[in-house]
């Protein structure tokens, strides 16, 4: 019996969350890649766009010549995730970015920056996944966008719903609040495309990243029935 191939993803390896999204991919059954020359665009079946600070990962792909390569790519249908300032690099339109910034876009949503705060309000909260089985998804926001509007085509899958939020910022002692970000959408999904708010490559649960791995195995025609 001939073996089909693992899908080959990469990770744009410019700046942000690199070697926590490598692991998560591998760990989902795909083939890991780190990303940061154009050829190497050209090898991968699929993309990751990890957290960090997006304005900092458009300038970098800008210098090493893999913005228009990725962006052509996207547009002719290659399945990418994008977390965190991933989600931002796939917005159609950004709130709250600098008016020099540049996204791929890709996803029919306009997403607002750095909107729970900044780093020392960065928090933890439940997340309801539609498509992804079990229990509610435990997500890391840390300095997070969240998306105000979607449009026609694209889908939330998931929103903030927990009532309260564990508390991270520095200084303070352990305990929760009243949750008043309570149903922002955190997870939007169009055709190939997939973006989240939050960083579960941080959380050591594997269920977004599988659920992509299946979204790309089903592009490439390689269905499995995996749970």
């Amino acid at each position: 019996m001939v073996r089909v191939p693992e899908p080959v993803i990469g990770v744009l390896a410019l700046q942000g969350d690199v070697r926590e999204h490598l692991a998560a991919i591998a760990a989902s059954g795909a083939v890991a890649r780190s990303v940061r020359r154009p050829a190497e665009v050209d090898e991968i079946d699929a993309m990751v766009i990890p957290g960090g600070e997006s304005t900092t990962i458009s300038k970098l792909a800008d210098e090493f010549g893999v913005f228009d390569p990725i962006a052509k790519r996207i547009a002719g249908g290659l399945p990418v995730y994008g977390s965190c300032a991933g989600m931002i690099m796939l917005a159609a339109r950004i709130l709250d970015g600098r008016a020099d910034q540049r996204a791929f876009g890709g996803i029919d949503m306009t997403v607002r920056r750095n909107a729970f705060g900044r780093q020392v309000e960065s928090f933890e909260a439940p997340v309801t996944l539609d498509g992804i089985g079990g229990r509610q998804f435990h997500a890391v926001f840390i300095r997070a966008p969240w998306v105000e509007r979607v449009g026609a085509g694209a889908r939330v899958l998931g929103v903030l719903d927990g009532r309260e939020r564990a508390r991270r910022a520095a200084g303070e002692v352990a305990g929760s609040v009243v949750d008043h970000n309570a149903g922002r959408i955190v997870a939007v999904r169009q055709g190939h495309l997939l973006a989240t708010a939050f960083h579960p490559e941080l959380t050591g649960d594997q269920r977004v990243h599988r659920y992509f791995v299946e979204m790309v195995r089903k592009a490439m025609g390689r269905h499995t029935t995996e749970g």
